[in-house]
């Protein structure tokens, strides 16, 4: 769970589902899929040369873009000069971009001219960040001071089929210029991209031993990574793709996760806003042929009470480790961080990760723990993990108390200072309980044991990792995040692109285990728009942000609330039941759920679909 900041699960009534369908304004008719387009090859910024003047750039002041003297043009008499004023001082540039489908290769370029006046070798004073949508491509500074002008290149092939903004920003600290000068932008794209020969997700079975040592605060994290894969795919596999996730949460000049000395392939160029590293493999991999690559890792905590930060001396280190990504019918999934909700999408792996770190910190993580003494003052937490997209640990001086729920699952809650002994027990009390409900619904939880990290300065409510969990003082939010074990532990799905099917089912999953039953679900429903829809990927909720938690978790319960008293409670319970269990450690899409839900009854579900604005 990953909501928006005023739609915080913890402080929110969750809706519970009714009498749907009739107040349910109906769903423009869906048309048929169309193929896959072909890709066009074409350039499509824009003016990027500003010699038309200043449209369609949208600049922070008419002085932007300009032919003044003072600086001069790369080519042409115009040019766009950021900054240069001496003083405390921000500039921007941007304009709207659609990158076409279909296209394997999308590159923007530009001429960067810098100069400063500033005189440090070390520190950058004064930034100049590329984005695209939400992503930061690239920082530059006055440390990147050139005589004339420098040609830039990104990739930014992952944004294809996307309408994104393309922005500049200069900013200037209270002395000393810096002036950023651009000139002829171009967004380039072309070849068509060639998916895999069949549907098969790859590479399969992957397997990570991970070993890493900290410093005495748990910020700072290094050692070795090798991940073992095998292809699945009929089509030979030539490279694969780590996700550096949280170098969202840096910028390229200063990643917080740093993957060095690959070994077992050629490491590629960063892209995706540095959060995925391409490998070329020495010879492609045929189909059941396995390979290792290994590389050693840095992790930098920043600092922040997030699913990656630390609040003070309790650091939370959330999708730190590089996993594979996913190579289906679609091609690489290369899909951007969300900050609104998640991305994550990654097939079942096994995991045995090392942990070195002062033993005044506990260390609560993903799977099964083992301690053992290090070194002097040190301990040595050793984690094993089956079937789990993902590992995450945490790292501090926490207050830890534990039980057993009374069907046998192992409960650790560790809580930060100023979290009372009362509410701690509270949140056991709790995951208790919802382990066990949501175990008898839809399956035996699988993961041994289950951590939860207790902070009430978590802004994002709560947040889920296979057998951890990190949340606020909230018995709804707990039961939601413990729910998150099935519906996107268990059985997974394309976060990015279908994040109803863990989050609508999730909270649908924390209603019945809390024993609400959906009267008045649909009350005060309104859409938004006729292109708003509870199956919209994280690229439409990123620009409809506001609109993320009521559709997709308010509206999207309540849907399934209406399948329920539709089938009726049997044949919803056991629809669920079923469809876990035939997806177990696998990927549920919307199309499959549909067509369970189809054959679980003689009534024609067309409509349904419509009116609820699923599509898929």
């Amino acid at each position: 769970m990953r909501k928006t900041p005023h739609r915080s699960i913890a402080v929110r009534v969750l809706a519970v589902a009714a009498l749907a369908a009739v107040s349910l304004p109906a769903a423009p008719a869906t048309a048929a899929p169309s193929a896959a387009a072909a890709c066009t090859p074409a350039q499509v910024v824009t003016n990027g040369g500003f010699e038309s003047g200043t449209s369609p750039w949208t600049q922070s002041s008419t002085s932007v873009v300009t032919s003044r003297s003072g600086q001069t043009a790369h080519g042409g008499t115009s040019y766009a000069w950021l900054d240069g004023t001496g003083g405390t001082h921000t500039d921007s540039l941007s304009q709207s971009v659609t990158i076409p489908s279909g296209c394997s290769t999308a590159t923007l370029s530009f001429w960067l001219h810098i100069d400063t006046d500033e005189t440090t070798s070390s520190i950058a004073y004064d930034k100049l960040t590329a984005k695209i949508g939400s992503t930061t491509l690239a920082t530059y500074s006055n440390l990147d001071e050139n005589t004339g002008y420098v040609k830039k290149t990104l990739d930014v092939s992952a944004f294809a089929g996307q309408t994104v903004s393309l922005a500049f920003t200069g900013t200037e600290d209270s002395s000393l210029q810096t002036s950023f000068v651009l000139d002829d932008i171009a967004l380039d794209t072309s070849g068509d991209s060639t998916p895999p020969a069949d549907s098969t997700r790859t590479p399969a079975t992957p397997s990570y031993t991970v070993s890493l040592s900290s410093n005495t605060s748990g910020t700072v994290w290094t050692g070795h990574e090798s991940a073992t894969f095998t292809n699945a795919s009929s089509t030979a596999l030539s490279e694969v793709y780590l996700r550096l996730w949280d170098n969202y949460h840096g910028t390229c000049d200063a990643m917080p996760i740093t993957v060095t000395n690959v070994t077992g392939g050629t490491a590629g160029s960063l892209s995706v806003g540095c959060t995925a590293l391409q490998i070329t493999l020495p010879t492609p991999l045929a189909q059941g042929q396995s390979a290792t690559i290994g590389f050693d890792l840095g992790i930098t905590v920043p600092s922040g009470a997030d699913r990656f930060g630390h609040d003070g001396a309790f650091n939370n280190i959330g999708n730190a480790l590089p996993v594979l990504a996913v190579k289906d019918g679609s091609g690489w999934h290369l899909d951007p961080y969300t900050n609104n909700g998640e991305s994550f999408y990654s097939l079942a792996a096994d995991f045995k990760v090392t942990l070195d770190h002062p033993s005044t910190l506990l260390v609560p993580a993903t799977g099964t723990s083992t301690d053992t003494p290090g070194s002097s003052g040190r301990t040595v937490t050793t984690a094993t993990a089956s079937k789990v997209r993902d590992f995450a640990w945490a790292a501090g001086p926490f207050s830890k108390i534990s039980g057993t729920s009374a069907a046998g699952t192992a409960i650790n809650i560790y809580s930060v200072s100023g979290i009372s002994s009362s509410d701690a027990q509270s949140m056991l009390s709790t995951a208790k309980s919802a382990v066990d409900a949501h175990a008898a619904r839809f399956g035996a939880y699988p993961y041994g044991e289950l951590d939860a990290v207790i902070d009430n300065n978590y802004w994002f409510g709560g947040m889920e990792y296979p057998g951890f969990v990190l949340d606020l003082v909230s018995t709804t939010a707990l039961t939601h995040e413990i729910g998150h074990q099935w519906w996107y532990g268990i059985v997974g799905d394309d976060e990015y692109n279908s994040p109803w099917l863990d989050e609508a089912f999730t909270d649908y999953a924390t209603d019945l285990a809390l024993g609400k039953t959906g009267t008045n679900c649909w009350n005060s429903v309104s859409w938004a728009s006729s292109a708003e829809k509870i199956t919209n990927s994280m690229a439409y909720w990123d620009a409809h942000s506001s609109r993320y938690s009521t559709v997709v978790y308010d509206y999207g319960k309540c849907a399934l609330h209406d399948l329920r008293r539709l089938l009726g409670d049997t044949a919803m319970t056991k629809l669920l039941k079923d469809y876990a269990t035939s997806h177990w450690y696998g990927v549920s899409t919307t199309a499959e759920f549909k067509a369970a839900a189809q054959a679980a009854t003689s009534t024609d579900l067309t409509s349904f679909w419509s009116t609820h604005r699923i599509d898929g």
